[in-house]
């Protein structure tokens, strides 16, 4: 079983890790249950919370993680990548892909032998809203029924929420400059409501979250997006639109004073520091479920 979008785990799987992951955050401590388990991490992006996370996870459950840069491969020198994912499947029992597309992650996947978890790509991002779904849940509970913000860029991650909101029965709004908007044809097949206005977008929302401007490969278009994306900021006096008890998130690296404000992540609904370490209990049980159980 591969792990490459959301979609690919059923609503009660991820309600399984999910609780799974709560109680090794409560538990906290070493165990042996992956002892004997390789799980091999290859990065075309830079990474700290994924790739941190992932080699922690496995070095808590007794197993071991190896991380390989891409030019330290011979996938540098010429190698299909075909061939490369054979072989290293055939050496390990799971690898964390990450890369600038996301057809890498789907042709990798279909010649490996053992559980291909997306680490990020250009489409999604699926481990990080498992450990977004595991904050709300500790926060607000459940989050079937409840409505989502989202400000800023139709992004991979926001793409991944697209996904989770069809599994776990929330709503999710999306407030951006229309220039950004996927295609119409696109947006038809999206269950998603796009607005440009900040207050709808955030009105009895109880989570709030956003991420950079200009994620890795949109560099080129920096200057546009900073200029069309300007009036799409978080801040406290933003929050105050949402619900009295709605948290926000981020899942980092954050620009300040670009997406947020300076003092957005100190803010005390702000949760994002909790998200993040939250991304080694989802993690953990990720793995036990691909790997172990």
């Amino acid at each position: 079983m591969h792990f490459l979008n959301l979609k690919d785990l059923s609503k009660g799987q991820i309600t399984e890790l999910i609780q799974k992951a709560k109680k090794l955050k409560e538990e906290n401590q070493y165990s042996e249950k992956l002892k004997g388990k390789f799980l091999g991490l290859i990065f075309e992006k830079a990474s700290t919370r994924t790739r941190i996370s992932f080699e922690v996870a496995m070095a808590q459950l007794g197993g071991i993680a190896s991380f390989f840069p891409i030019d330290d491969l011979q996938l540098g020198r010429g190698e299909s990548l075909e061939d490369t994912s054979r072989v290293i499947s055939s050496m390990t029992n799971a690898i964390v892909l990450r890369t600038l597309e996301h057809e890498t992650i789907e042709r990798f996947s279909a010649f490996s032998s053992v559980p291909v978890i997306n680490g990020l790509s250009d489409l999604s991002h699926p481990c990080q809203i498992l450990a977004d779904l595991l904050t709300f849940d500790e926060n607000n509970g459940e989050i079937e029924g409840q409505k989502v913000a989202w400000i800023g860029d139709f992004n991979n991650v926001c793409y991944s929420y697209e996904e989770a909101s069809k599994l776990m029965g929330f709503e999710l709004h999306v407030a951006s400059p229309k220039e950004f908007w996927p295609s119409e044809e696109t947006r038809n097949k999206l269950s998603v409501t796009f607005t440009e206005e900040i207050d709808k977008a955030l009105s009895n929302s109880s989570l709030v979250t956003t991420d950079v401007w200009v994620s890795m490969g949109k560099e080129k278009e920096k200057d546009e997006r900073e200029k069309s994306f300007k009036e799409f900021k978080v801040t406290p006096k933003i929050m105050d639109l949402a619900k009295k008890d709605a948290i926000f998130l981020h899942c980092l690296p954050a620009i300040r004073g670009q997406e947020i404000s300076p003092d957005m992540l100190e803010d005390e609904r702000s949760r994002v520091w909790s998200q993040a370490r939250n991304r080694l209990f989802v993690q953990k049980s990720l793995l036990l479920h691909l790997l172990k159980d």
